[in-house]
């Protein structure tokens, strides 16, 4: 018998806010424990929380770019359990209206990485994600574990770190769908500047439900809940291991216990940390420090108009605007950084598809060779523009190119300052080029003659000895020009002469 997943994700989004969700202290990541914490965040008796604008600026955005229905009237709950890093005893969350509900993200169930250049995706490879609600929240402290000294630190900094909990319905089948979704969404929340979503700093994390079933059979399974994966692979990993897990119990008999796991990266095993809590366990009721929220019509336009474009509009804006493949757009809009620098370099240079080559092969190496992020590029918006330019109007050559680029990305450097500090530039003073094909014609008088003479092969010989004796500075096109007059001057002195 065989069997298929159910997969649900909650996925915790850290805002790019300059302070918490409720009071002023920094959200800055790093630095020395328990140096970015005040009486609100710290949970001492009568502080009292202050809703941060910008937070819920931010969560209406996200919903409307997710096609939420955005909950005009929308509350704070209070979440009750205790647990050694929240110091209030309690999270301030929204249960019973959040400020986003009934939205979707299409997600391509193929995405670019696993397609053939030119390969063009097709309706039956789309799938609508549905997205149950999005919440706002704030988030909990961090418990280190010192193994060697027997004892585990708390640092109270991330406490009252503004978060958005999206959630899913089970709509996922499988780790490459789950990863899909994770990467559409953590570009389109890049795009509307909401989040970094660091996922090495614990910006962007997921909490993966999951369910077993037979194939055929349509009611859900008991789910377990695995928190706080913050990478794709750990995501992949996890999905595989917990749904082999499952089903072998489900085939001999067993049951599955509703609880909560933690996934061990280095052993890449799941394990049991406690009973799955049911929302009632939690105490919720409203929050009594915080008003009701009332969100009008025009704000809501207001922060719809803001918005910019995002990624799947850009893409297919790229495949029918500017003719672009399919797989060629996917690359570009996959990552904010990405899109800017080509935007940027489209503009400059005149051709989107000149800009596309540029960065899909030549830059794309570079990020490869170097395992560089895309957000970590030093090269200005635009430097590759700026290249690209250069080389069009034969002012450089294109391995010259390769080298402004080279210098661009790794020191930031401003291509016309590098090309004259290397002497990169094209010979293009036809004085000059004349002067040294006249000299290697005279040092090469064999292969010259026997041109002359009909052996026209020797052309190539003599155009090589001609750029190298110019140190491959020489303007191709001008430099094969002044040859072939050269030569043609040469056989008609030649023919007079007999």
């Amino acid at each position: 018998m065989e069997f298929e997943t159910i997969v649900g994700l909650e996925v915790h989004v850290e805002l790019k806010t300059e302070s918490k969700i409720f009071c002023s202290c920094p959200t800055r990541f790093g630095g020395a424990p328990n140096a970015h914490i005040c009486e609100v965040c710290a949970g001492l008796p009568g502080a009292l929380p202050r809703l941060n604008k910008k937070v819920l600026d931010y969560a209406v955005m996200t919903s409307l770019a997710l096609h939420c229905e955005v909950t005009k009237k929308s509350r704070f709950d209070r979440k009750n359990y205790f647990y050694p890093d929240l110091p209030k005893g309690y999270q301030i969350s929204q249960l019973y209206a959040p400020i986003g509900r009934n939205g979707y993200m299409d997600i391509d169930v193929r995405p670019e990485a696993g397609r053939s250049p030119g390969e063009a995706s097709s309706d039956a490879s789309k799938k609508r994600i549905r997205i149950h609600e999005l919440h706002m929240e704030d988030d909990a402290g961090k418990l280190i574990h010192d193994e060697a000294e027997n004892s585990t630190k708390i640092d109270f900094s991330r406490c009252g770190v503004p978060l958005l909990e999206i959630v899913t319905e089970p709509d996922f089948r499988s780790d490459e769908e789950v990863t899909a979704f994770l990467s559409e969404l953590r570009t389109m929340l890049k795009f509307i500047g909401v989040s970094d979503c660091k996922m090495q700093e614990g910006s962007l994390r997921a909490d993966v439900n999951l369910s077993v079933r037979p194939i055929g059979e349509t009611a859900l399974g008991t789910r377990t809940e695995m928190k706080n994966l913050s990478s794709f692979r750990a995501v992949s990993k996890a999905i595989g291991y917990e749904a082999k897990r499952q089903w072998e119990i489900v085939r001999c008999g067993g049951t599955i216990d509703r609880e909560t796991r933690r996934w061990d990266e280095e052993k890449e095993m799941s394990f049991s940390m406690r009973k799955k809590e049911d929302a009632a366990e939690y105490k919720y009721f409203p929050e009594p420090d915080l008003p009701v929220l009332r969100i009008t019509d025009e704000k809501i336009d207001e922060l719809r108009s803001v918005l910019p474009e995002l990624p799947q509009e850009k893409r297919k804006r790229y495949i029918e605007e500017l003719h672009l493949p399919e797989y060629d757009a996917g690359i570009l809009t996959a990552n904010k950084e990405i899109t800017v620098l080509f935007e940027k370099t489209a503009e400059i240079c005149g051709d989107p598809k000149d800009a596309s080559n540029w960065i899909m092969v030549d830059l794309m190496k570079l990020l490869n060779d170097t395992s560089t992020l895309p957000e970590d590029l030093k090269i200005r918006e635009d430097s590759l523009g700026e290249i690209i330019v250069m080389f069009k109007e034969g002012k450089v050559s294109r391995a010259a190119g390769k080298e402004l680029l080279r210098a661009a990305f790794a020191e930031g450097a401003v291509p016309k300052e590098y090309a004259d500090a290397k002497d990169l530039w094209l010979i293009t003073d036809r004085g000059s080029l004349e002067e040294a094909v006249g000299k290697i014609l005279g040092n090469n008088g064999k292969a010259r003659d026997e041109y002359l003479a009909g052996k026209t092969k020797n052309f190539q010989f003599l155009l090589g000895q001609a750029m190298r004796e110019t140190k491959g500075k020489a303007d191709p096109a001008l430099l094969r020009s002044v040859l072939e007059e050269k030569l043609a001057q040469l056989s008609h002195d030649k023919t007079d002469k007999m």
